[in-house]
């Protein structure tokens, strides 16, 4: 390529005269063209690269959309077992510990220990993270309640093989055997009082049965009183342990001593007229946790669903207290 000469007018000579540039000028010429083609070339690479996919991106497009469905199912998935998992926590904590009796787990108690931060600063810098931080977040809080509930069935199941001891320390018979009662006096609640008139809350059950009939231990435990006490008389109460206790009072007789250990259906003592007491007849008293506690519920073992429905009726329906 020929090299361009230049030439500028001189007004003095009135001529013209042949331009030299200096060497700066010189390079910046030689250089020029070979600019032009590197911004040409940059410029055709990025259109290349941003409008045309290569196989390798194409490949890892396709991985990263059946990675994204894949992720979508196991949130999907994860949303299906909280909700089974919520299911058994109620069912655990409405069904299962009321049954044996145990608290039910709080909140803090079932989700304690759960940390839901620790992966967040990484999956901060992922693509798709908000997908990633729930799915996350799902799977922490389904481990957590599962290691809760596997705990919460270990104790269940513990209480459950000593649920056969339990249930012989609960109050479950008459104290006093259908065949030796006259009549049911009076049963558990609002009555008035036989020897001052007022209204009172009666807060056992009262067999009328002759002096002398036998009365029974309801459950196993042992016997923490057995003597005079005021306005019961001979006054008869047991341990029964698990939050119970009960009384046994106005008897004629004690048999069994404190200190001793009883047996479900073991004679402790016969019935009397002793203390407060209009007539013969045996006060009985079913406590939990110290609160007295409707009697008539605890007669399941020895009485048929239709003896059990009679003696609700008379309890309810008898109101002359004998004491």
């Amino acid at each position: 390529m020929s090299q361009k000469v230049f030439y500028r007018y001189n007004a003095a000579s009135e001529q013209y005269e042949r331009v030299f540039p200096d060497r700066r000028r010189r390079i910046a010429a030689a250089v020029r063209p070979y600019l032009t083609a590197v911004l040409v070339v940059g410029a055709l690479a990025l259109a290349l690269y941003y409008m045309v996919e290569s196989p390798r991106e194409r490949m890892l497009r396709r991985s990263n959309e059946r990675l994204q469905q894949r992720l979508e199912l196991l949130n999907r998935r994860a949303d299906g077992a909280l909700a089974v998992m919520e299911d058994i926590a109620e069912r655990d904590n409405n069904f299962y510990r009321v049954m044996m009796q145990a608290e039910p787990l709080s909140p803090a108690r079932r989700y304690a220990g759960l940390e839901r931060q620790r992966n967040f600063d990484r999956l901060d810098s992922l693509a798709d993270n908000e997908l990633l931080f729930n799915v996350t977040s799902k799977l922490d809080r389904l481990d957590q309640m599962l290691v809760t509930q596997v705990k919460s069935f270990d104790f269940l199941a513990a209480e459950a093989a000593g649920q056969k001891e339990r249930t012989a320390h609960i109050p479950a018979i008459q104290p006093v055997p259908e065949k030796f009662l006259r009549t049911m006096a009076s049963g558990y609640g609002a009555r008035r009082d036989p020897v001052y008139g007022t209204m009172k809350f009666h807060e056992g059950m009262d067999f009328s049965a002759p002096i002398g009939t036998p009365v029974y231990a309801t459950a196993d435990g042992t016997v923490t009183h057995s003597k005079w006490h005021s306005g019961y008389g001979n006054l008869i109460e047991i341990n029964h342990g698990y939050n119970y206790t009960t009384r046994y009072a106005h008897l004629s007789k004690l048999i069994a001593r404190e200190g001793q250990a009883v047996h479900r259906g073991d004679l402790i003592g016969l019935v009397g007229n002793t203390g407060k007491s209009t007539g013969p007849h045996l006060h009985y008293e079913v406590r939990y946790r110290g609160a007295p506690q409707n009697p008539v519920n605890y007669y399941y073992y020895d009485l048929t669903p239709e003896e059990y429905d009679q003696i609700i009726s008379l309890a309810e329906n008898a109101g002359h207290v004998m004491d």
